[in-house]
């Protein structure tokens, strides 16, 4: 009678085994698409790269030759040594050439490749909203357009895709050697598989060492980003010893990931050139004893230790160039997680995405249908607004800091989406529109002006690939700008610096204008447009604005009531609802919200903005 099986027990080791099996396999899948993910940068390049190949195996061919000419040298009298020394001379000359060749167009074909990529990612990254950027540290999106790529890019700048090349040769190499002594070559080869095993032990651990190093990194980077934007805040209130505290941290961490990873990669070459030197004593003990035999000859000798060395060459190479990939793998692997990781636009069904067209831009209306949104699920920013402008019309939003105003303009220039509701400009929902179309029927200015490094001619024309000199110098003149282009040296040509630092906060405001009035677009938006200048360079801008405002559709947001006393029709917000509606006088009339903060701001002399804590929706 048969006892019933028991299950076998699987020991421990052979759990840590099929994990280890199991991740090498996930590791090797996952290499294999971030492979093919990358290719499409790198086919338009395969010519180069083919050039580059051919010359390898080229290469390849003469080293194998050189041990051989060596051997000729020491075996015949001193005519052939001086003969062999000469055609030595002349292999290696013609190999050094053919080795430039093949580096440089190895190179050249990747950084064209990485200049693709990196093409892609900063493209992909002006594709996203600004809820992409809430979200993303601004160092993290510069570490991938930069370092992660260029990681990627070492592959061909070090010669790892020198790899076919490195197999051609060690097969060459094992043919050589057996073809001089099939018995030393035995003895040689055993000392081999000791260093794939310990390559095939490291392999794992420097995918996850280079992986943490791209991590760090991209926190170092995010950090100083945010330090070094923040410099008159950290030095204003006195925080360089907490945040050189901070950043040593940080420093640490990206080290210690550093030396995990330095570590590997000595381990192995350590462990090659160990094995190389151990293999060629053991050679040269082995030939001296069959030397005195005759059995092996000086040439030979010197032959056999030649390919020797060139044969743990290639294994340091192979070795090297793993690493330099799974560097570049690590890299890849982030790079592609952002690119998959955008959130593009509300979902459109498709129907409507497939009529998005462009308009003539001759209409100048905008509507705000039930909208609703927030910037988290959990929190409402506006709440069921509706909001309707005519072509022409002058629209002033007011109300307490925080209640959506500044919202309703990024959503007009579909900067972000409405969760609920409609957004139409020209009676097309802005979803259906092409990007840039939508955003030419508007003329921005915002209340922090966002200045490029250039010159004021390139700043104002912002957007015009061939700006217009004298229309740049005659909107500038308009709004009062005439004083900026006559106290420095070059006129419009005169040097902005990075965020405009060389300007004051009036002038950079001024500059905002002159943009608007360059740009000359249907529908105008000012978003606290005067807050950040005095009153006698306000009274410099209400000819220039009134002509701006003229024949155009208008969207005012301001905390300074005195500027929109004149606007068709003013909207109060408070907590993301509408209010109040109405013109000036017919507001006040109504003593409600906006009455009471009218009078706060006569009280303070009509240039106070308006506190959260005093300004409440009416009863």
């Amino acid at each position: 009678m048969n006892e019933p099986s028991t299950p076998r027990k699987t020991s421990r080791t052979e759990e840590v085994l099929r994990a280890f099996h199991e991740e090498r396999d996930v590791g090797a899948q996952l290499d294999r698409r971030l492979a093919a993910r990358v290719w499409p940068f790198v086919r338009p390049h395969t010519p180069l790269l083919g050039l580059s190949m051919l010359v390898l195996v080229a290469v390849a061919g003469l080293g194998l030759a050189r041990p051989l000419i060596m051997r000729r040298a020491f075996e015949g009298n001193e005519t052939t040594l001086m003969h062999a020394g000469f055609v030595l001379a002349g292999v290696i000359l013609v190999e050094q050439l053919l080795v430039f060749v093949q580096v440089y167009s190895m190179q050249v074909a990747g950084a064209r490749a990485m200049h693709d990529l990196r093409v892609r990612v900063f493209e992909f990254l002006h594709g996203q909203s600004l809820a992409f950027f809430d979200r993303s540290p601004i160092g993290r999106l510069v570490t991938r357009v930069t370092n992660d790529t260029d990681s990627i890019g070492e592959v061909f700048a070090s010669g790892a895709l020198n790899a076919l090349g490195d197999f051609i040769r060690l097969a060459g190499i094992v043919v050589m050697m057996l073809l001089l002594d099939w018995r030393m070559s035995l003895f040689a080869f055993a000392l081999v598989p000791p260093i794939f095993v310990l390559v095939e032990l490291i392999r794992r651990q420097a995918r996850n060492a280079f992986r943490a190093i791209r991590v760090k990194l991209a926190r170092l980077n995010a950090f100083l980003n945010e330090q070094v934007q923040g410099i008159s805040v950290v030095q204003s209130f006195c925080r360089e010893e907490q945040t050189a505290v901070e950043f040593d941290d940080i420093n640490r961490a990206y080290r210690d990931a550093n030396f995990r990873a330095i570590t590997l990669e000595a381990t192995v070459d350590a462990s090659i050139e160990m094995v190389s030197s151990i293999c060629i004593a053991s050679i040269l003990w082995y030939a001296g004893a069959h030397a005195l035999r005759h059995e092996v000859t000086f040439g030979t000798l010197v032959a056999f230790v030649a390919y020797i060395e060139q044969f743990f060459g290639p294994i340091r190479d192979l070795s090297s160039s793993y690493t330099v990939l799974q560097s570049a793998m690590a890299s890849a692997e982030r790079v592609f997680q952002l690119l998959d990781s955008h959130e593009p636009d509300a979902p459109v069904d498709a129907a409507r995405a497939a009529h998005a067209s462009s308009s003539d831009g001759k209409q100048g209306g905008f509507e705000l249908d039930g909208v609703t949104f927030g910037y988290r699920a959990d929190a409402d920013v506006l709440h069921d607004v509706t909001i309707r402008a005519r072509k022409g019309e002058k629209i002033a939003i007011v109300g307490p800091t925080g209640s959506g105003k500044s919202t309703i303009a990024a959503l007009l220039l579909r900067l972000r989406d409405a969760d609920r509701g409609t957004v139409r400009v020209d009676g097309r929902d802005v979803r259906t529109m092409e990007r840039h179309q939508l955003r030419k029927r508007f003329a921005v200015v915002p209340q922090e002006l966002y200045l490029f490094r250039g010159t004021l001619a390139s700043n104002v024309a912002v957007g015009d690939p061939n700006p217009d000199r004298a229309r740049v110098e005659q909107v500038l003149r308009r709004v009062g700008a005439g004083d900026l282009i006559d106290a420095r040296e070059g006129g419009i040509d005169a040097t902005v610096d990075e965020r405009g630092a060389n300007l004051s906060v009036g002038e950079r405001q001024l500059i905002a204008f002159a943009r608007a009035l360059y740009r000359n677009a249907p529908i105008l938006l000012l978003d606290e447009a005067t807050a950040s200048i005095d009153s006698d360079t306000e009274s410099k801008l209400q000819a220039a604005l009134a002509e701006l405002l003229e024949g155009r559709t208008a969207l005012v947001i301001a905390h300074r009531l005195s500027t929109i006393r004149a606007a068709d029709r003013i909207i109060v917000l408070h907590r993301g609802h509408v209010v109040e509606e109405g013109t000036h006088d017919e507001l006040v009339e109504r003593d409600g919200l906006y009455a009471r903060l009218h009078r706060l701001q006569m009280a303070r002399g009509s240039e106070g903005t308006v506190p959260r804590a005093t300004a409440r929706a009416p009863a």
